[in-house]
């Protein structure tokens, strides 16, 4: 019976321990203010471009690609780091986005998994070809994500349009443990 009462106690704590694990990015777990995690980034070689209203941007070289945008968000009601967004090089022509995307989602496949949700979608059934695609996502008619889930948070990975005629891939980390304290509080309010 002792060992059984033990045994209960030490899954407890470890389930207790595990649901305090944050998610990382380059090594650093995402957690802390913004000001301690900019301080992490430098450290690791990002080159700090300034903040404003909780959120600090670097720019740095990031998963063999160079001179990638790092943006660094806190949340207004903690004051904690709960994500870490990259934008990789812009783009002007669908050959590279595209594999820009087929790349990095390639290696999140290797390390985390298969994806939860994958959406690759054009609005049209029918895009004739590379030149079409590519309107189609800076216009705004084409879905193009990729979602992983983990123990300690989310990871999206999608096309976004940057301006007319640019696109980058974007790729998004999402801490669970700090997110889920604002979503308590906001339950709370409920």
């Amino acid at each position: 019976m002792k060992k059984l009462f033990l045994f209960f106690v030490v899954l407890c704590m470890s389930h207790f321990m595990m649901g305090q694990e944050h998610m990382k990015f380059k090594g650093v777990e995402i957690d802390g203010s913004l000001s301690e995690m900019v301080t992490k980034l430098k450290a690791k070689g990002f080159t700090y471009l300034g903040a404003e209203d909780g959120i600090a941007i670097l720019q740095g070289d990031f998963a063999g690609y160079r001179d990638c945008q790092i943006v660094v968000l806190s949340m207004k009601e903690t004051g904690k780091v709960n994500a870490i967004a990259v934008a990789f090089p812009d783009r002007k022509d669908w050959s590279p986005l595209e594999s820009d995307y087929n790349g990095l989602k390639s290696m999140l496949t290797e390390k985390y998994g298969e994806p939860m949700r994958v959406i690759e979608k054009f609005q049209d059934d029918y895009v004739p070809n590379n030149w079409f695609k590519f309107h189609y996502i800076t216009s705004d008619k084409a879905t193009w994500a990729s979602v992983f889930e983990t123990s300690d948070g989310t990871i999206e990975l999608y096309m976004n349009k940057v301006d007319y005629d640019e696109a980058a891939v974007i790729l998004k980390y999402y801490d669970k443990a700090n997110t889920d304290v604002v979503r308590a509080s906001a339950m709370d309010d409920l």
